[in-house]
């Protein structure tokens, strides 16, 4: 039995086709990124709008370059990929209220939890480590925030603002520049 020809090249991706989308994909994140941090008053049920709205445009996105992409070796999970952002971006359409209490109820559960861990191991680290008392004083920041997130959800929906607009501007400027180094490949 012999194995692949190491000679032979892997299409990877088809890069006339799929830089232009690559590129609208990050555009679409650097405006929706933009969206979160400027307008921070928006209400939560339109940022649940315009997350729904992204991630129904991203999935798209992602099941078109599953299509068009010669490489079969990882179409399942682009396939997969977008079908889970065209139902996300349908159910946070469809029922924003839902998705904005269910994201802000995460968060804070998430950091609480985290919190507690990171105070329980800086209390079982403090014979064995310098510092400790700074990975206490993170966890017990961390426990702060997530119960003021399950006691006052629009909080944490503030911070989920913030923090998936930072999010989508970084994603959205390196989907943008691999883009354009795409482009340039292409045209090589």
């Amino acid at each position: 039995m012999t194995g692949p020809d190491v000679s032979d090249p892997i299409v990877v991706m088809d890069l006339p086709k799929s830089w232009g989308l690559v590129v609208l994909r990050g555009v679409l994140a650097v405006l929706f990124g933009l969206l979160a941090l400027v307008w921070p008053g928006l209400t939560a049920l339109a940022l649940a709008i315009v997350f729904g709205v992204y991630a129904l445009v991203d999935g798209i996105g992602l099941l078109m370059d599953a299509f068009r992409n010669p490489d079969k070796s990882n179409r399942g999970m682009r396939i997969f990929g977008g079908v889970l952002g065209i139902a996300a971006g349908i159910i946070a359409i469809v029922w924003p209220g839902i998705t904005v209490a269910v994201l802000a109820i995460l968060v804070g559960a998430w950091a609480l939890v985290t919190g507690i861990a990171e105070i329980v191991a800086a209390i079982r680290l403090r014979k064995q480590i310098e510092g400790e008392l700074l990975l206490g004083l993170a966890g017990l920041l961390s426990a702060i925030f997530g119960l003021l997130v399950l006691i006052w959800p629009a909080l944490g929906i503030a911070a989920i603002a913030a923090f998936v607009g930072v999010f989508a501007l970084i994603y959205g400027v390196v989907l943008i520049v691999l883009g354009i180094r795409l482009r340039k490949l292409a045209r090589g």
